[in-house]
């Protein structure tokens, strides 16, 4: 786990690459293109590239209708404000609807550096994962970011796609293939399952460690899609360790614990 890459890198990477195989997707961003690296994409595709200002409901708007106009939009802007400012809109106009929007959050959690507690997000999940319709995907490295786009791209219906700012460590190889709505066994254990998601994969894997040289076999459960969730991976693990503690970068209420 040496190279470390932040997911918020990795999604404006795969924007470009996905960008340049269908020309249907479209990419907005409320004043922050810099910050969520969907300034890769303006710069190869600077006509499908639409930037709203500080005017994050505007945007979510624009976005169903253009989807309802068959295009595929991906929205950017921090967290906080994708989800919270945007609630109404994303709730009335995308989620109700089913229409195929695409929300990239960045600056997720509350590894946001400098930004501060304002820009603290750890109610997004909950606020998303209870919209009807509405996939949720928190990857927890740069190859499912990857892979977490191409299947937005593949899902007909609204996805959200919870990124970071701070650089994590790459866990999976250049043949990792993501799949959605599956958990993945990150490492076995026979005494405690630790199930995890998004940035804490990694800390997951750390702890499980650390534990070994205690005597204690952990197992770490990579919860790649919150929803819909691969509850049967998570009974098994901790019917089979007969114990099992969740790691999130958000609240408990709402999120991966609960």
């Amino acid at each position: 786990m040496s190279t470390k890459i932040a997911t918020r890198e990795a999604y404006g990477k795969a924007l470009v690459a996905v960008g340049a195989e269908n020309p249907d997707i479209v990419v907005l961003d409320a004043d922050l293109a810099k910050s969520t690296k969907t300034v890769d994409f303006k710069k190869r595709f600077p006509d499908r590239f639409f930037d709203f200002g500080v005017a994050e409901q505007n945007m979510m708007g624009t976005a169903a209708g253009l989807a309802a106009a068959g295009k595929i939009p991906f929205c950017s802007t921090f967290a906080v404000f994708a989800t919270g400012r945007a609630f109404d809109q994303v709730r009335q106009s995308i989620a109700y609807t089913r229409l195929n929007v695409k929300i990239a959050a960045s600056h997720a959690g509350i590894t946001v550096g400098e930004d501060g507690a304002s820009h603290q997000s750890v109610e997004d999940i909950a606020l998303m994962r209870v919209l009807p319709n509405m996939t949720v995907f928190v990857p927890a490295d740069a190859r499912e970011v990857e892979g977490a786009v191409r299947a937005a791209v593949a899902i007909r219906g609204p996805v959200y796609i919870r990124l970071g700012r701070a650089p994590v460590p790459v866990l999976h190889g250049d043949d990792f293939t993501f799949e959605p709505g599956k958990a993945l066994q990150m490492r076995p254990g026979r005494d405690v399952t630790i199930v995890a998601t998004g940035i804490m994969v990694a800390a997951a894997l750390e702890a499980a460690a650390a534990l070994e040289r205690e005597g204690l076999d952990a197992r770490v459960l990579n919860v790649q899609t919150i929803k819909p969730l691969d509850a049967a991976a998570v009974v098994a693990a901790a019917r089979e360790t007969g114990a099992a503690v969740t790691a999130e970068e958000h609240s408990v209420i709402g999120g991966l614990g609960s």
